[in-house]
Protein backbone atom coordinates (compact mmCIF):
# COMPACT_ATOMS: atom_id res chain seq x y z
CA UNK A 1 0.00 0.00 0.00
CA UNK A 2 2.68 2.33 0.64
CA UNK A 3 4.58 1.73 -2.48
CA UNK A 4 1.19 2.12 -4.41
CA UNK A 5 0.53 5.72 -2.97
CA UNK A 6 3.99 7.08 -3.79
CA UNK A 7 3.36 7.61 -6.95
CA UNK A 8 -0.23 9.25 -5.94
CA UNK A 9 1.64 11.47 -3.29
CA UNK A 10 4.18 12.52 -5.91
CA UNK A 11 2.03 13.81 -8.90
CA UNK A 12 -0.08 15.27 -5.85
CA UNK A 13 3.05 17.39 -4.62
CA UNK A 14 3.88 18.16 -8.33
CA UNK A 15 0.29 19.89 -8.55
CA UNK A 16 1.00 21.35 -5.41
CA UNK A 17 3.74 23.19 -6.45
CA UNK A 18 2.33 24.55 -9.54
CA UNK A 19 -1.55 25.40 -8.13
CA UNK A 20 -0.15 26.22 -4.50
CA UNK A 21 2.71 27.01 -2.08
CA UNK A 22 3.89 26.01 1.13
CA UNK A 23 2.61 28.23 4.19
CA UNK A 24 4.64 31.67 4.85
CA UNK A 25 6.22 31.42 1.42
CA UNK A 26 5.61 32.92 -2.25
CA UNK A 27 4.26 31.50 -5.12
CA UNK A 28 6.61 30.80 -7.67
CA UNK A 29 5.61 31.95 -10.98
CA UNK A 30 6.32 29.09 -13.19
CA UNK A 31 4.08 30.91 -16.08
CA UNK A 32 5.16 34.19 -15.55
CA UNK A 33 8.59 32.70 -16.56
CA UNK A 34 7.49 31.32 -19.75
CA UNK A 35 5.77 34.31 -20.56
CA UNK A 36 8.93 36.67 -20.13
CA UNK A 37 10.65 33.94 -22.26
CA UNK A 38 8.62 34.59 -25.15
CA UNK A 39 8.43 38.20 -25.39
CA UNK A 40 12.45 37.52 -25.23
CA UNK A 41 12.21 35.44 -27.88
CA UNK A 42 9.56 38.12 -29.62
CA UNK A 43 11.87 41.00 -29.13
CA UNK A 44 14.80 39.29 -30.60
CA UNK A 45 12.77 38.21 -33.59
CA UNK A 46 11.60 41.65 -33.94
CA UNK A 47 14.91 42.97 -33.90
CA UNK A 48 15.94 40.42 -36.80
CA UNK A 49 13.26 41.02 -38.58
CA UNK A 50 14.21 44.78 -38.86
CA UNK A 51 18.19 43.65 -40.00
CA UNK A 52 16.62 41.30 -42.52
CA UNK A 53 16.66 41.59 -46.15
CA UNK A 54 13.00 41.80 -46.55
CA UNK A 55 12.72 45.17 -44.70
CA UNK A 56 16.10 47.25 -46.06
CA UNK A 57 17.74 45.12 -48.46
CA UNK A 58 14.62 43.87 -49.76
CA UNK A 59 13.59 47.18 -50.36
CA UNK A 60 17.04 48.11 -52.20
CA UNK A 61 16.39 45.24 -54.60
CA UNK A 62 13.03 46.27 -55.28
CA UNK A 63 14.26 49.25 -56.71
CA UNK A 64 17.14 48.24 -58.79
CA UNK A 65 14.84 45.58 -60.08
CA UNK A 66 12.12 48.57 -60.91
CA UNK A 67 14.66 51.21 -61.94
CA UNK A 68 17.36 48.34 -63.90
CA UNK A 69 15.85 45.48 -65.08
CA UNK A 70 12.40 46.29 -65.67
CA UNK A 71 13.55 48.79 -68.52
CA UNK A 72 13.79 46.48 -72.08
CA UNK A 73 15.67 49.85 -73.37
CA UNK A 74 18.44 49.07 -70.52
CA UNK A 75 19.67 45.88 -72.58
CA UNK A 76 21.91 49.27 -74.07
CA UNK A 77 23.63 49.46 -70.47
CA UNK A 78 26.96 47.34 -71.53
CA UNK A 79 27.80 49.28 -74.24
CA UNK A 80 29.47 52.08 -71.80
CA UNK A 81 31.69 49.64 -70.21
CA UNK A 82 32.65 48.63 -73.97
CA UNK A 83 32.97 51.86 -74.81
CA UNK A 84 35.85 52.83 -71.67
CA UNK A 85 37.78 49.18 -72.28
CA UNK A 86 37.96 50.39 -76.04
CA UNK A 87 39.08 53.17 -75.20
CA UNK A 88 41.89 52.03 -73.34
CA UNK A 89 42.84 48.87 -75.42
CA UNK A 90 42.85 50.63 -78.73
CA UNK A 91 43.31 54.35 -79.20
CA UNK A 92 42.60 53.98 -82.82
CA UNK A 93 39.05 52.94 -83.12
CA UNK A 94 37.80 56.08 -81.81
CA UNK A 95 34.42 56.25 -83.96
CA UNK A 96 33.55 52.80 -82.36
CA UNK A 97 34.62 54.89 -78.89
CA UNK A 98 31.72 57.27 -80.00
CA UNK A 99 28.98 55.03 -81.03
CA UNK A 100 29.34 52.62 -77.70
CA UNK A 101 29.74 56.20 -75.52
CA UNK A 102 25.96 57.34 -77.63
CA UNK A 103 24.49 54.00 -77.27
CA UNK A 104 25.65 53.48 -73.75
CA UNK A 105 24.61 57.13 -72.19
CA UNK A 106 21.05 56.89 -74.17
CA UNK A 107 19.72 54.35 -71.47
CA UNK A 108 21.30 55.89 -68.76
CA UNK A 109 19.38 59.80 -70.30
CA UNK A 110 15.93 57.71 -70.13
CA UNK A 111 16.37 56.19 -67.02
CA UNK A 112 17.15 59.78 -65.82
CA UNK A 113 13.72 60.97 -67.00
CA UNK A 114 12.12 58.09 -65.32
CA UNK A 115 13.57 59.04 -62.30
CA UNK A 116 12.56 62.13 -62.38
CA UNK A 117 9.19 61.18 -63.22
CA UNK A 118 8.56 59.18 -59.79
CA UNK A 119 10.32 62.57 -58.07
CA UNK A 120 7.80 64.87 -59.95
CA UNK A 121 5.31 62.81 -58.35
CA UNK A 122 5.74 63.64 -54.89
CA UNK A 123 6.31 67.44 -56.25
CA UNK A 124 2.98 67.96 -58.38
CA UNK A 125 2.87 68.87 -62.17
CA UNK A 126 4.53 72.36 -62.19
CA UNK A 127 7.26 71.32 -60.18
CA UNK A 128 7.74 68.32 -61.85
CA UNK A 129 7.46 69.60 -65.06
CA UNK A 130 10.81 72.26 -63.51
CA UNK A 131 12.20 69.00 -62.56
CA UNK A 132 12.04 67.03 -65.77
CA UNK A 133 13.36 69.92 -67.87
CA UNK A 134 16.38 70.38 -65.56
CA UNK A 135 17.06 66.74 -65.11
CA UNK A 136 16.29 65.98 -68.75
CA UNK A 137 19.39 68.87 -69.80
CA UNK A 138 21.70 67.06 -67.05
CA UNK A 139 22.94 65.21 -69.79
CA UNK A 140 23.40 68.46 -72.25
CA UNK A 141 25.54 70.35 -69.35
CA UNK A 142 27.74 67.59 -68.47
CA UNK A 143 28.56 67.00 -72.03
CA UNK A 144 29.04 70.83 -72.82
CA UNK A 145 31.12 71.15 -69.29
CA UNK A 146 33.68 68.70 -70.09
CA UNK A 147 33.69 70.20 -73.73
CA UNK A 148 34.45 73.57 -72.55
CA UNK A 149 36.82 72.40 -70.64
CA UNK A 150 38.95 70.97 -73.64
CA UNK A 151 38.52 73.91 -75.27
CA UNK A 152 35.56 72.99 -77.55
CA UNK A 153 33.85 75.80 -77.87
CA UNK A 154 32.10 75.47 -81.24
CA UNK A 155 30.98 71.69 -79.84
CA UNK A 156 30.03 73.27 -76.85
CA UNK A 157 27.73 75.73 -79.42
CA UNK A 158 26.17 73.61 -81.29
CA UNK A 159 25.26 70.63 -78.96
CA UNK A 160 23.00 73.22 -77.41
CA UNK A 161 21.86 74.62 -79.87
CA UNK A 162 20.55 71.23 -81.97
CA UNK A 163 19.20 70.57 -78.05
CA UNK A 164 16.65 73.46 -78.19
CA UNK A 165 15.93 72.40 -81.75
CA UNK A 166 15.61 68.74 -81.09
CA UNK A 167 13.20 69.47 -78.02
CA UNK A 168 10.82 72.34 -80.33
CA UNK A 169 11.05 70.18 -83.18
CA UNK A 170 11.17 66.48 -82.52
CA UNK A 171 10.58 66.04 -78.72
CA UNK A 172 7.36 68.22 -78.97
CA UNK A 173 6.64 66.83 -82.99
CA UNK A 174 6.47 63.57 -81.75
CA UNK A 175 4.31 64.23 -78.67
CA UNK A 176 1.87 66.36 -80.60
CA UNK A 177 1.40 63.25 -83.15
CA UNK A 178 1.11 60.40 -80.98
CA UNK A 179 -1.30 62.06 -78.35
CA UNK A 180 -3.08 63.06 -81.95
CA UNK A 181 -3.51 59.64 -83.03
CA UNK A 182 -4.40 58.33 -79.69
CA UNK A 183 -7.15 61.01 -79.24
CA UNK A 184 -7.99 61.03 -82.86
CA UNK A 185 -11.57 62.51 -81.81
CA UNK A 186 -10.90 65.66 -80.67
CA UNK A 187 -7.65 68.17 -79.99
CA UNK A 188 -5.98 68.45 -77.23
CA UNK A 189 -6.34 71.32 -75.21
CA UNK A 190 -3.26 72.64 -73.22
CA UNK A 191 -2.95 76.02 -71.33
CA UNK A 192 -2.33 79.01 -73.88
CA UNK A 193 -0.85 81.71 -71.23
CA UNK A 194 1.82 79.48 -70.48
CA UNK A 195 2.91 78.66 -73.52
CA UNK A 196 2.60 82.45 -74.83
CA UNK A 197 4.99 83.08 -71.57
CA UNK A 198 7.67 80.80 -72.96
CA UNK A 199 7.54 81.86 -76.10
CA UNK A 200 8.08 85.36 -75.46
CA UNK A 201 11.56 83.66 -73.01
CA UNK A 202 12.53 82.10 -76.16
CA UNK A 203 12.55 85.60 -78.76
CA UNK A 204 14.25 87.06 -75.62
CA UNK A 205 16.85 83.98 -75.82
CA UNK A 206 16.99 84.59 -79.64
CA UNK A 207 17.63 88.52 -78.97
CA UNK A 208 20.65 87.64 -77.16
CA UNK A 209 22.14 85.18 -79.32
CA UNK A 210 21.67 87.61 -82.33
CA UNK A 211 23.33 90.97 -81.58
CA UNK A 212 26.77 89.15 -80.88
CA UNK A 213 26.43 87.58 -84.38
CA UNK A 214 25.31 90.17 -85.97
CA UNK A 215 28.18 92.29 -84.51
CA UNK A 216 30.51 90.23 -85.51
CA UNK A 217 29.68 89.84 -88.83
CA UNK A 218 28.98 93.62 -89.90
CA UNK A 219 32.42 94.06 -88.43
CA UNK A 220 30.87 97.10 -86.06
CA UNK A 221 32.99 96.30 -83.24
CA UNK A 222 34.47 99.11 -81.08
CA UNK A 223 37.22 96.72 -80.25
CA UNK A 224 37.62 93.42 -82.83
CA UNK A 225 37.61 90.19 -80.84
CA UNK A 226 37.07 91.94 -77.65
CA UNK A 227 33.43 93.38 -77.78
CA UNK A 228 31.91 90.68 -79.05
CA UNK A 229 32.73 88.33 -75.64
CA UNK A 230 32.31 91.48 -73.67
CA UNK A 231 28.85 91.39 -75.00
CA UNK A 232 27.89 88.39 -74.42
CA UNK A 233 29.08 88.12 -70.63
CA UNK A 234 26.44 91.08 -70.04
CA UNK A 235 23.88 89.48 -71.93
CA UNK A 236 24.44 86.20 -70.61
CA UNK A 237 24.40 88.14 -66.53
CA UNK A 238 21.39 89.76 -68.02
CA UNK A 239 19.32 86.12 -69.31
CA UNK A 240 20.37 84.56 -66.13
CA UNK A 241 18.23 87.32 -64.28
CA UNK A 242 15.51 86.62 -66.65
CA UNK A 243 15.46 83.50 -65.99
CA UNK A 244 15.63 83.51 -62.11
CA UNK A 245 12.52 85.87 -62.31
CA UNK A 246 11.08 83.64 -64.57
CA UNK A 247 11.22 80.93 -61.57
CA UNK A 248 10.00 83.01 -59.37
CA UNK A 249 7.25 83.85 -61.57
CA UNK A 250 6.28 80.46 -62.60
CA UNK A 251 6.25 79.15 -58.67
CA UNK A 252 5.63 82.23 -56.83
CA UNK A 253 3.51 84.34 -58.03
CA UNK A 254 1.53 83.37 -60.75
CA UNK A 255 1.38 79.74 -59.60
CA UNK A 256 -2.38 79.45 -60.66
CA UNK A 257 -1.66 80.42 -64.01
CA UNK A 258 0.82 77.03 -64.46
CA UNK A 259 -2.09 74.93 -63.23
CA UNK A 260 -3.12 71.54 -65.87
CA UNK A 261 -6.12 71.89 -67.65
CA UNK A 262 -8.31 69.32 -66.25
CA UNK A 263 -9.26 67.19 -62.93
CA UNK A 264 -7.17 67.62 -60.49
CA UNK A 265 -8.44 64.41 -58.75
CA UNK A 266 -8.24 62.63 -61.51
CA UNK A 267 -4.31 64.05 -62.16
CA UNK A 268 -3.92 62.83 -58.04
CA UNK A 269 -4.98 59.41 -58.58
CA UNK A 270 -2.85 58.97 -61.85
CA UNK A 271 0.09 60.21 -59.96
CA UNK A 272 -0.54 57.88 -57.12
CA UNK A 273 -0.69 54.82 -59.51
CA UNK A 274 2.46 55.71 -61.25
CA UNK A 275 4.77 55.62 -57.68
CA UNK A 276 6.72 52.51 -58.14
CA UNK A 277 9.70 54.27 -55.80
CA UNK A 278 9.93 56.43 -52.79
CA UNK A 279 11.26 60.14 -53.28
CA UNK A 280 14.27 59.53 -51.45
CA UNK A 281 14.92 56.36 -53.58
CA UNK A 282 14.22 58.64 -56.58
CA UNK A 283 16.96 61.08 -55.03
CA UNK A 284 19.77 58.35 -55.29
CA UNK A 285 19.34 56.88 -58.62
CA UNK A 286 19.26 60.71 -60.17
CA UNK A 287 22.62 61.04 -58.21
CA UNK A 288 23.86 58.04 -59.10
CA UNK A 289 23.24 58.16 -62.95
CA UNK A 290 24.43 61.47 -63.41
CA UNK A 291 27.87 60.13 -62.01
CA UNK A 292 27.76 57.36 -64.60
CA UNK A 293 26.21 59.90 -67.36
CA UNK A 294 29.52 62.33 -66.50
CA UNK A 295 31.59 59.57 -66.97
CA UNK A 296 30.74 58.36 -70.17
CA UNK A 297 30.50 62.37 -71.36
CA UNK A 298 34.39 62.54 -71.06
CA UNK A 299 34.96 59.96 -73.42
CA UNK A 300 32.08 60.28 -75.89
CA UNK A 301 33.36 64.13 -76.43
CA UNK A 302 37.22 63.16 -76.51
CA UNK A 303 35.61 60.55 -79.30
CA UNK A 304 33.91 63.56 -81.58
CA UNK A 305 36.64 64.62 -83.68
CA UNK A 306 37.97 60.59 -84.82
CA UNK A 307 34.13 60.15 -84.87
CA UNK A 308 34.08 63.19 -87.89
CA UNK A 309 37.19 61.32 -89.20
CA UNK A 310 36.17 57.74 -89.35
CA UNK A 311 32.66 57.81 -89.75
CA UNK A 312 32.74 60.60 -92.79
CA UNK A 313 30.13 62.73 -90.79
CA UNK A 314 30.58 66.38 -90.37
CA UNK A 315 31.22 67.82 -86.53
CA UNK A 316 28.32 70.32 -87.11
CA UNK A 317 26.12 67.04 -87.84
CA UNK A 318 27.23 65.57 -84.90
CA UNK A 319 27.01 68.04 -82.73
CA UNK A 320 23.54 69.50 -84.02
CA UNK A 321 21.76 66.22 -84.30
CA UNK A 322 23.46 62.76 -82.85
CA UNK A 323 24.04 64.46 -79.14
CA UNK A 324 20.51 66.20 -78.74
CA UNK A 325 18.78 62.91 -79.65
CA UNK A 326 20.87 60.92 -76.95
CA UNK A 327 21.13 63.74 -74.56
CA UNK A 328 17.04 64.74 -75.31
CA UNK A 329 16.16 60.57 -74.58
CA UNK A 330 14.76 61.91 -71.53
CA UNK A 331 12.56 64.46 -72.43
CA UNK A 332 11.69 62.33 -75.25
CA UNK A 333 9.82 59.46 -73.94
CA UNK A 334 8.46 61.36 -70.83
CA UNK A 335 6.62 64.21 -73.56
CA UNK A 336 5.10 61.64 -75.38
CA UNK A 337 3.54 59.16 -72.55
CA UNK A 338 2.12 62.91 -71.18
CA UNK A 339 0.81 63.61 -74.68
CA UNK A 340 -0.29 60.19 -74.90
CA UNK A 341 -2.27 60.35 -71.65
CA UNK A 342 -3.61 63.81 -72.48
CA UNK A 343 -1.17 65.86 -70.30
CA UNK A 344 -0.40 68.52 -72.67
CA UNK A 345 0.85 70.51 -70.10
CA UNK A 346 3.17 68.48 -68.29
CA UNK A 347 4.76 67.60 -72.71
CA UNK A 348 4.76 71.31 -72.85
CA UNK A 349 6.30 71.57 -69.56
CA UNK A 350 8.81 69.29 -70.80
CA UNK A 351 9.66 70.01 -74.35
CA UNK A 352 9.29 74.07 -74.50
CA UNK A 353 10.28 73.92 -70.67
CA UNK A 354 13.71 72.95 -71.41
CA UNK A 355 13.96 74.45 -74.59
CA UNK A 356 13.70 77.62 -72.52
CA UNK A 357 15.55 76.37 -69.97
CA UNK A 358 18.79 75.87 -72.09
CA UNK A 359 18.39 78.58 -74.08
CA UNK A 360 18.06 81.47 -70.87
CA UNK A 361 20.16 79.74 -68.23
CA UNK A 362 22.67 76.78 -69.73
CA UNK A 363 23.85 79.16 -72.36
CA UNK A 364 23.93 81.76 -70.50
CA UNK A 365 26.17 79.35 -67.53
CA UNK A 366 28.02 78.13 -69.90
CA UNK A 367 29.48 81.53 -70.94
CA UNK A 368 30.18 82.49 -67.33
CA UNK A 369 31.97 78.94 -66.51
CA UNK A 370 34.11 79.66 -69.59
CA UNK A 371 34.39 82.94 -68.34
CA UNK A 372 36.35 81.36 -64.91
CA UNK A 373 38.46 78.41 -67.00
CA UNK A 374 39.69 80.85 -69.05
CA UNK A 375 37.62 80.38 -72.54
CA UNK A 376 36.65 83.07 -74.80
CA UNK A 377 32.88 81.11 -74.58
CA UNK A 378 30.17 84.19 -76.51
CA UNK A 379 27.07 84.06 -77.76
CA UNK A 380 28.06 84.69 -81.23
CA UNK A 381 26.41 81.60 -82.69
CA UNK A 382 27.71 82.15 -86.12
CA UNK A 383 24.72 83.63 -88.86
CA UNK A 384 23.64 79.99 -90.37
CA UNK A 385 22.83 78.64 -86.79
CA UNK A 386 21.71 81.83 -84.79
CA UNK A 387 19.44 82.01 -88.55
CA UNK A 388 17.75 78.56 -87.74
CA UNK A 389 16.94 78.82 -84.11
CA UNK A 390 15.36 82.26 -84.84
CA UNK A 391 12.75 80.36 -87.74
CA UNK A 392 12.43 77.84 -85.54
CA UNK A 393 11.09 79.34 -82.64
CA UNK A 394 8.86 81.43 -84.91
CA UNK A 395 7.41 78.54 -86.21
CA UNK A 396 7.02 76.58 -83.24
CA UNK A 397 4.92 80.17 -81.69
CA UNK A 398 2.71 80.29 -84.42
CA UNK A 399 2.09 76.32 -83.84
CA UNK A 400 0.97 77.77 -79.86
CA UNK A 401 -1.05 80.38 -80.74
CA UNK A 402 -4.41 78.32 -80.23
CA UNK A 403 -3.65 76.63 -77.30
CA UNK A 404 -4.58 73.56 -79.07
CA UNK A 405 -2.51 70.89 -80.68
CA UNK A 406 -3.34 67.10 -82.86
CA UNK A 407 -1.29 65.10 -85.25
CA UNK A 408 -0.94 67.08 -88.17
CA UNK A 409 1.06 69.78 -85.92
CA UNK A 410 2.99 67.35 -85.00
CA UNK A 411 4.36 66.03 -88.92
CA UNK A 412 4.50 69.81 -89.54
CA UNK A 413 7.40 69.96 -86.74
CA UNK A 414 9.15 66.40 -87.15
CA UNK A 415 9.27 67.41 -91.18
CA UNK A 416 10.78 70.64 -90.03
CA UNK A 417 13.06 68.86 -88.05
CA UNK A 418 14.45 66.82 -91.05
CA UNK A 419 14.69 70.30 -92.95
CA UNK A 420 16.91 71.15 -90.47
CA UNK A 421 19.05 68.07 -89.78
CA UNK A 422 19.91 67.89 -93.71
CA UNK A 423 20.54 71.63 -93.68
CA UNK A 424 23.12 70.68 -90.86
CA UNK A 425 24.37 67.51 -92.84
CA UNK A 426 25.36 69.59 -95.16
CA UNK A 427 26.69 72.65 -93.85
CA UNK A 428 30.45 72.99 -92.75
CA UNK A 429 31.68 75.06 -89.69
CA UNK A 430 33.67 78.17 -90.86
CA UNK A 431 35.41 77.75 -87.57
CA UNK A 432 36.57 73.86 -88.10
CA UNK A 433 39.98 74.64 -88.25
CA UNK A 434 40.29 77.24 -85.38
CA UNK A 435 38.81 74.83 -82.90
Amino acid sequence: MMEAEKPALGFAGVDELELSSPAGSPAPPPRKMHSLDFEHIGSLAAVAESLSPGSRWGRALTSVRVVIFQARINVLLPFGPLAIMLHYLSGKHQGWVFLFSLIGITPLAERLGYATEQLACYTGPTVGGLLNATFGNATEMIISIYALKNGMIRVVQQSLLGSILSNMLLVLGCAFFAGGLVHSDRDQVFNKASAVVNSGLLLMAVLGLMFPAVLHFTHSEAQYGKSEVALSRFSSCIMLVAYASYLFFQLKSHRSMYCPIGDEEEAIEDEEDEKEITQWEAICWLFILTIWISVLSGYLVDAIQGASDSLNLPVAFISVILLPIVGNAAEHASAIMFAMKNKLDITLGVAIGSSTQISMFVIPFCVVIGWMMGQEMDLNFQLFETATLFITVLVVAFMLQEGTSNYFKGLMLILCYLIVGASFFVHVDPDANEN
